[in-house]
């Protein structure tokens, strides 16, 4: 049967997500799941690219498959990513919940990190992330309202990013992103399930559009165990 290999993955991907196989530990070699299941390399090949297709193992050169914590989300640092664009790729369940939606005029701290005018005025917005039932993400946004003029309830909870490109019609360009760890605040500690973690992982974005406009500032607070945060480098030489 074509779905044979559906039996090795369903039982592997199983025993990850309970535990029985840890992350970090070293997947069985092609050759011994063949001969454990009685089913051909193709086949059990076919399994493996579907575990690596879906978040559960990565194959290593030399060392053969290798168990990933599931756990864990990856979050792109060179990108810019929403959090839908995110949680959609995640597969998981998720949720945002808008705590507050205002219009700030004349703050110094926004004035100098968005290069602002004494009458220039900004969305603030903050907002909870929910994935798999737990509130592990706390955003607050700040963006300029001459670049976005209009912002709802129903926008913030969907993707504002969205809304930026495909009703504004502007595009999203780059960011400059700066991370640090940090003691929770009483803000973090009150929005997030933080499951005794006594730090947060921030993200703070500087986020410009095509004309290289800067228009948004964001403070993105992450539980700590929740995440990977992943790049590319390359040498220069």
């Amino acid at each position: 049967m074509n779905n044979k290999y559906l039996k090795i993955y369903n039982e592997l991907a199983k025993k990850i997500e309970t535990g029985e196989i840890r992350p970090k530990s070293q997947l069985p070699s092609e050759n011994q799941l063949s001969k454990e299941y009685d089913l051909s390399r193709g086949t059990v090949r076919k399994a493996l690219d579907l575990l690596v297709q879906n978040g559960y193992i990565q194959k290593v050169h030399g060392k053969g498959s290798i168990v990933l914590d599931i756990n864990k989300f990856d979050f792109p640092v060179s990108g810019v990513v929403s959090f839908k664009e995110l949680s959609q790729k995640l597969g998981q369940d998720s949720k945002t919940i808008l705590l507050e939606l205002d219009i700030l005029q004349g703050d110094e701290f926004l004035m100098e990190e968005l290069h602002l005018d004494k009458e220039d005025e900004v969305w603030k917005l903050v907002r909870v992330r929910e994935i798999g039932g737990q509130k592990i993400i706390l955003d607050k946004d700040y963006l300029k309202r001459d670049a976005v003029p209009m912002l709802t309830k129903e926008i913030c909870e969907d993707s504002i990013y969205e809304y930026i490109e495909g009703e504004l019609d502007l595009k999203i360009s780059f960011a400059k992103k700066l991370i640090s760890v940090e003691e929770p605040t009483l803000e973090d500690k009150e929005n997030l399930d933080l499951a005794g973690y006594n730090v947060v992982v921030v993200v703070k974005s500087y986020v410009y559009l095509e004309d290289a406009t800067l228009f948004q500032y964001t403070e993105s607070r992450h539980r700590p165990d929740k995440f990977r945060f992943v790049d590319f480098a390359r040498r220069s030489h």
